[in-house]
């Protein structure tokens, strides 16, 4: 069976990087909205990658 990533796993993950990116940039420049909005992506990020992780364990049971 071939070992294809989920979709999720691959959107979370590049959400996870763009809100770590907004997150610094909040800190850097002081922007606490930019720096919380880039948290919640990041969380949001995160939570998507975990479902498309449980989607691949599923899938390839």
């Amino acid at each position: 069976m071939e070992d294809i990533m989920d979709k999720d796993r691959i959107k979370g993950a590049a959400k996870e990087v763009t809100g770590s990116i907004k997150e610094a940039a909040g800190k850097i420049t002081g922007d606490r909205e930019t720096e919380a909005k880039g948290k919640v992506e990041k969380n949001v990020g995160t939570a998507q990658n975990a479902f498309g992780k449980v989607k691949d364990a599923i899938r390839n049971a």
